[in-house]
């Protein structure tokens, strides 16, 4: 494998961050600021640059270039590959199954022989991240590791935007397979942060849309905890995210993270399912913790001769650590060591499979870290 990052600046325009060289590159993975791609110049630019290159990327609220992380630009890392061989679907979030459905019809986009690993980039405004890791899976089954992320909107939900091979847009989905026997593939993900007050259990919701806990109003109790805080919900509710699982399997918890709100009815909407009667618990983040957190993601995710990895944290760590933010990303650093390059985005949701079980699922509020090697 052979890398070139370049990163794209107001008034600068495109610098090579990184290179090996001389390269042609099959893949080019691009994470841009909302609004950097409107006017569809930059990705001519890419174009432009690498014409021989599958170009995939989306939305965020936050670029990774290595140990730095941006607002406002756009980060494109190029890869050209000694043996890997690469396919490429994309679905949209309209039509039939909503977001299972379209989560079907992406992994049956991808031929199955020789797959060896999907990464997922999903609109994060639109979709129910799920029931779209659901639909995959019922078509890859449980051995086919699936990692990505939602694409984000800064602090501001408004619009996402996906694309392959063309500018992006809203309601796209988009997955990328590694296919071949020379292909190696590591996956992490770990959040850091700390349960507060009872557990609670949900006794009204409806997909990803939740009104009540314990028969108690959910947004109320949400803005009691935020105190001044809540003024500035939804983007306020990403310190404050919710620890879900079965009852009786704390085990199978996973965090859930609030990307809207409807004042007139009361209701809360998450990136993924929120299910009734599930029991569920507030966290709060502690800056050492969510730091620590990361480098167990880069210790899960670390494979011999990564060359390359794809950091998909969620908006809630960036909003919480503030100018803290890039200590996560020098944690994964340290652990993946100077030969692996570091690319990604903060995200919507983050999708990787569940800690010691084969079948993957939505996440909220971690680091999650995909690794690849060449052998």
């Amino acid at each position: 494998m052979r890398i070139e990052q370049r990163v794209w600046r107001i008034g600068t325009g495109w610098r090579v961050a990184a290179s090996d060289g001389m390269l042609a590159p099959a893949l080019v993975l691009f994470f841009a600021a909302p609004g950097t791609l409107d006017d569809g110049k930059r990705f001519a630019e890419l174009r432009a640059l690498y014409p021989g290159a599958a170009i995939l990327g989306c939305t965020t609220g936050g670029e990774i270039a290595d140990v730095d992380v941006l607002d406002g630009t756009i980060v494109a890392t190029a890869i050209e590959f000694a043996h890997t061989r690469l396919a490429f679907a994309e679905a949209t979030i309209e039509g039939e199954g909503g977001s299972e459905g379209a989560g079907r019809r992406l992994a049956g986009g991808l031929p199955r022989a020789g797959l060896r690993g999907v990464f997922v980039l999903s609109d994060g405004t639109h979709v129910n991240g799920t029931d779209l890791v659901v639909g995959i899976q019922k078509v890859l089954g449980p051995d086919i590791a699936v990692t990505g992320g939602l694409a984000g909107d800064g602090a501001r939900f408004v619009s996402t935007r996906v694309g392959l091979n063309a500018n992006p847009v809203p309601g796209r989905l988009a997955a990328l397979g590694f296919y071949g026997d020379e292909v190696c593939l590591g996956f992490g993900s770990f959040g850091g942060w700390d349960t507060v007050g009872p557990e609670r259990v949900i006794t009204r919701a409806q997909g990803t849309v939740l009104y009540e806990l314990d028969d108690q109003p959910a947004l109320a109790l949400y803005r009691k905890y935020l105190g001044p805080e809540a003024d500035n919900l939804p983007a306020s509710a990403l310190l404050c995210p919710l620890r879900i699982h079965p009852p009786g399997k704390p085990e199978a918890a996973l965090v859930r993270t609030v990307i809207g709100v409807d004042n007139a009815s009361g209701g809360m909407v998450f990136a993924g399912s929120v299910p009734e009667n599930y029991v569920a618990q507030l966290m709060l983040g502690h800056f050492d913790n969510l730091i620590a957190g990361a480098g167990r993601a880069a210790a899960r995710a670390a494979i011999p001769q990564a060359r390359l990895a794809i950091l998909v944290s969620c908006i809630g760590r960036k909003l919480l650590l503030g100018q803290q933010i890039a200590d996560e990303v020098e944690a994964v650093k340290s652990v993946l060591g100077a030969a692996c390059k570091l690319t990604g985005f903060y995200s919507y949701g983050e999708i990787a499979p569940l800690e010691n079980s084969p079948f993957c699922d939505l996440h909220n509020q971690t680091m999650t870290i995909t690794t690849i090697a060449e052998v």
